[in-house]
């Protein structure tokens, strides 16, 4: 895998440009532009510069959507095509990929600052200045609308998802302004949920676990056979494999704070005591996370006295470790922060049982997931997009309690760990917030605790390690980037290598074909109507009949769909081909539509419309027209 890395810290370059790339998220938004600037344009043409010709260009997230059009720049050069069709031709190998749930995190910019910087590119790549600016917009002609590099890529792109199956469906919210009078389940957003290199983030311990259940290799194979070997594996493996988990981590954690306190000066003795700090059997919890609102890291604080309860119990201690920071500019997630650190300070409160890392890092969270027995995490429902860090403890037998959001709305079962959340999203609401703590504490006291220290005659926690067994067979395999990276290849990157490579074909003759076509359906579609709609009961379903007349389109220019919304919440819509039939006397390009629908549901569920037709274009991401009837 190759890792082509961009710096503009350069001795040609002038001292306000060596600056560009010098800080991720800093600067204000000039200095934002320039970045993607340098990113989309000069990554391109980077690429160009190596002789290297990827057929499929993955933008994850739009920082680096002007890529699409550098790209369509140097297609129009080799290929002698107007700006338009390059563009409709390497679109058909662009993927792009929304990361976020809330439209405040699309990169937008001000008109006239988009216009200051892309203005001489426009004059290079010989399109428009506004019609490149209305690839931005939701209203293209809306001179006055800031430009968004989000609508940009999904303008410019064959195919578009979000990153698990929930983000997929706010996603689809999130972008249904591009396209109007679609039904918000044919936005052309799919999902393929994130998966985390699973080779990084197991331990040792368990690296020799799953090579003594499921060989060597087995992250790179069909990964078929994982689930029944590692549900061949005795409990007294899996419980012993656990306990050097907890007491390796426990060791590290030890010796990280320790130095924490060497590094402030601390005295011997305060050094000292960090060999005694937290307990090597007892049951551990663990979250570590950027500090911020939304994620909502002081959850369990909202009730400290029941929190201390709970990990003051001398029977069946608990402990907590945290790690986390926040953004400089964050004075909230800062707050958060602070208020842990007064928690552990907090009278009464046993020594050692709440620790807080500092200096969070890969490191620090690769040595939290490979040894807490759960990790919890409380995002508000529907921000966190995927979140990950639940992941990289599958494979190390850790367990998870967690919002319902992300993955975990789609991974969770009972028998694999636990959750809070009724599936809704109920925005920033106090008294919510207050409710899940409630289910987040009841669920602590309730069940976790107490499975953990429910051992038989030979000391192992059977329902447990059940949870443990059920966790890491069925969720390891399912959130892995094996998964992932086949989902992208199969669903994502072959077929838009196929559609590239068919709109390039005998000198780009599909992209001249395709663009004629789309000027065409320009022209027409406004006059293009529905007229009288006949549909009528049969013994198994009904007969439709339905006249539209098409202006001066092609017949092949228009598709006559029967259309209903799915018959339940997670049902795909239903779409009948309804097929041409007789023209109608008297009309000029005017024909019958017809077709028999079998279905048991009420003829009110369904109702015909018009939807542009071409064999190579994705509609409606390519051409979000449709037509109702009136």
């Amino acid at each position: 895998t190759r890792l082509l890395l961009l710096d503009a810290n350069d001795l040609v370059n002038n001292p306000r440009d060596r600056g560009i790339t010098g800080e991720l998220y800093g600067g204000d938004q000039e200095t934002r532009l320039e970045q993607e600037v340098v990113l989309g344009i000069g990554g391109w043409r980077m690429l160009e510069a190596l002789d290297l010709h990827p057929k499929v260009c993955h933008l994850n997230e739009g920082h680096a959507a002007l890529a699409v059009l550098e790209r369509a720049a140097h297609c129009m050069r080799k290929h002698e095509l107007e700006f338009a069709e390059a563009l409709l031709c390497t679109r058909a190998g662009n993927v792009f990929t929304t990361h976020t749930p809330v439209p405040a995190a699309f990169d937008r910019f001000s008109p006239a600052l988009a216009r200051q910087y892309l203005r001489p590119y426009a004059e290079q790549w010989s399109i428009d200045l506004e019609i490149l600016m209305g690839l931005g917009r939701i209203s293209p002609g809306d001179a006055d609308e800031p430009f968004n590099m989000a609508y940009l890529a999904m303008r410019s792109s064959g195919a578009a998802n979000g990153v698990s199956r929930l983000h997929g469906a706010v996603s689809r919210e999130l972008f249904a302004p591009l396209f109007p009078r679609w039904p918000l389940s044919e936005v052309p957003i799919g999902h393929i949920t994130n998966g985390v290199h699973t080779p990084s983030w197991d331990s040792r311990e368990a690296d020799e676990l799953w090579t003594q259940a499921c060989g060597k290799a087995r992250w790179t194979g069909e990964l078929d056979e994982i689930e029944s070997d590692i549900c061949s594996l005795a409990d007294e493996t899996l419980w012993d494999f656990r306990a050097r988990q907890r007491q390796g981590f426990i060791q590290s954690v030890r010796s990280r704070l320790a130095r924490q306190r060497a590094s402030r000066g601390a005295a011997r003795s305060t050094i000292d005591e960090c060999a005694h700090l937290l307990d090597p059997n007892a049951l551990t919890l663990g979250f570590a996370r950027r500090f911020t609102a939304y994620k909502r890291p002081n959850l369990l604080l909202d009730q400290p006295e029941r929190l201390q309860r709970l990990l003051g119990n001398p029977q069946r201690p608990v402990q907590l470790v945290i790690a986390g920071k926040a953004h400089p500019k964050d004075t909230r997630g800062q707050a958060m922060i602070h208020e842990w650190a007064d928690f552990i300070r907090r009278p009464g409160l046993p020594h050692g049982r709440v620790v807080f890392v500092e200096d969070y890092d890969m490191a620090v969270a690769a040595e939290l997931v490979q040894g807490v027995d759960v990790w919890i995490n409380t995002p508000r429902r529907p921000w966190e997009a995927s979140g990950t860090s639940g992941m990289k403890v599958l494979v190390n037998g850790g367990l998870n309690i967690s919002e319902l959001d992300g993955w975990w709305a789609e991974a969770y079962g009972p028998e694999v760990g636990w959750a809070i959340g009724d599936r809704s999203e109920h925005d920033s609401d106090p008294a919510w917030d207050a409710f899940e703590a409630e289910s987040l504490y009841r669920l602590l006291e309730t069940s976790v605790v107490p499975e953990f220290y429910e051992r038989d005659d030979d000391g192992i926690p059977r329902r447990w390690i059940a949870r443990v067994r059920e966790s890491m067979a069925q969720l390891t395999p399912h959130y892995s980037t094996n998964r992932m990276l086949r989902e992208y290849v199969e669903l994502y990157y072959l077929p838009r290598a196929r559609a590239l490579d068919a709109r390039l074909a005998n000198g780009a003759e599909a992209a001249r074909d395709i663009h004629q076509w789309k000027q065409r359906v320009h022209a027409h579609w406004p006059a293009v109507r529905i007229g009288n709609v006949n549909i009528t009961p049969t013994d198994n379903g009904f007969a439709a009949d339905v006249q539209v007349f098409l202006d001066d389109l092609l017949p092949d220019d228009i598709r006559i769909q029967l259309y209903a919304d799915g018959d339940g919440p997670f049902a795909p819509p239903e779409r009948h081909l309804l097929e041409r039939g007789p023209a109608l006397p008297g009309a000029v390009n005017g024909f019958r539509y017809q077709g028999l629908i079998p279905t048991s549901r009420p003829l009110g569920d369904y109702t015909p419309r018009a939807v542009p037709f071409h064999p190579l274009v994705e509609v409606p991401l390519e051409d979000g027209r449709i037509l109702w009837p009136v």
